[in-house]
């Protein structure tokens, strides 16, 4: 057990930007949240996986919706617990052991450091996913067979409801439509989980990752080339163009941010090009009309000089980026995982290829 205190905070929230995929809400904006919830209340307690009882009993919190709405629809800041203790009352379940995040993201990873803050729990260093994905079905409990009901979901203006699926796809549509009608963004606890299921099917380290990633990302006196080597080694990562942006196609609809942003290259790409698909995370990458990353891998957009993730309501003409992938975590890599969040789930027509295959393949068809 460690405390997570105002600078492990701000490393988190960068660290877990990247992670994001360029999903998962603006990393400042649940910074600041989380800053505020331990400074009235005090650091937070990080326990690992195996610091925790088969038996005890966990609530994960998170914002559902289109990230960019977060921008103007800022949450009031009591959302977050009266969804995780609605829950815990449905249940039935006087003590809850703890929280953790139910995927990585700039606000998705800080919505537990509030309530753990604000109800004095311990936050648990795991998540449901290792990255952000933008269904609720696109998670690796899921993948186990754990029902994400009963799920609590609630608005920034009091409205707050309880739904039992049959299903995790149909825990989806449901919640998605309640969403949409609670102005495109709400709050959600779900997938209600024992120790033993968090040890068997959740994605482990994911807070202690986050957090190294920022610590790379915003070290000082390095020059990016240096930082982003650093980076590479650490998530087993290639960099995969260097370009601008010089169009974003984007909507939000149905709940999430669609669209498509194009980049002309810069440095060792110039004269070429490169296309990333999103629905609010970045899921498909064409460069010079060859796919080069594919979902689930993980698609990372970061700031040319400073590395700091890029987020898909960010997205800006002109703007330099690096674009970053690598391995998404083994469970995705299933049978089950690619069904569940691999490209044709998406609608893209092409099969799963791990990214390690798509770049040894570009390297051979270069030289």
């Amino acid at each position: 057990m460690r405390y997570l205190d105002k600078e492990s905070i701000e490393n988190i929230a960068i660290g877990a930007a990247f992670l994001g995929t360029g999903g998962g809400g603006d990393p400042y904006i649940g910074k600041l949240m989380a800053l505020s919830a331990i400074e009235k209340n005090g650091p937070v307690r990080l326990y690992s996986v195996d610091e925790i009882g088969d038996d005890d009993f966990f609530i994960p919190a998170a914002m559902m919706g289109a990230p960019s709405v977060l921008v103007e629809k800022f949450p009031k800041g009591d959302e977050f617990v009266k969804v995780f203790q609605k829950l815990a009352r449905y249940l039935g379940k006087e003590k809850i052991a703890g929280t953790y995040p139910m995927e990585a993201g700039g606000v998705n990873s800080m919505v537990p450091i509030v309530v753990a803050a604000q109800l004095n729990l311990p936050l648990i260093d795991c998540d449901g996913m290792g990255r952000a994905f933008p269904e609720l079905q696109m998670v690796t409990f899921n993948l186990d067979g754990i029902s994400a009901t009963p799920m609590a979901i609630t608005d920034e203006k009091g409205n707050i409801g309880i739904f039992e699926t049959t299903d995790n796809k149909w825990t989806e549509r449901l919640a998605r439509t309640a969403t949409v009608e609670m102005g495109a963004s709400s709050l959600v606890s779900l997938y209600p989980t024992t120790g033993a299921q968090i040890k068997k099917s959740g994605v482990h380290h994911i807070v202690t990752l986050s957090e190294q990633i920022g610590e790379i990302i915003s070290s000082k006196g390095k020059e990016a080339k240096e930082k982003l080597q650093e980076l590479l080694k650490l998530v087993s990562g290639y960099e995969l163009f260097q370009g601008k942006i010089v169009d974003v196609i984007r909507e939000t609809k149905g709940g999430f941010n669609l669209g498509k942003i194009i980049l002309e290259g810069i440095n060792v790409n110039k004269d070429e090009k490169m296309k990333v698909h999103f629905q609010n995370e970045n899921l498909l990458a064409e460069k010079n009309d060859q796919v080069v990353a594919m979902t689930p891998d993980l698609l990372c957009l970061v700031d040319y000089e400073t590395l700091l993730p890029v987020t898909t309501e960010s997205l800006k003409y002109g703007k330099r980026v690096r674009v970053i992938g690598l391995p998404a975590h083994p469970k995705w890599r299933t049978e089950k995982g690619i069904e569940t969040a691999g490209p044709k789930y998406f609608g893209y027509d092409y099969d799963y290829v791990p990214i390690e295959e798509l770049v040894k393949k570009a390297v051979v068809e270069h030289v």
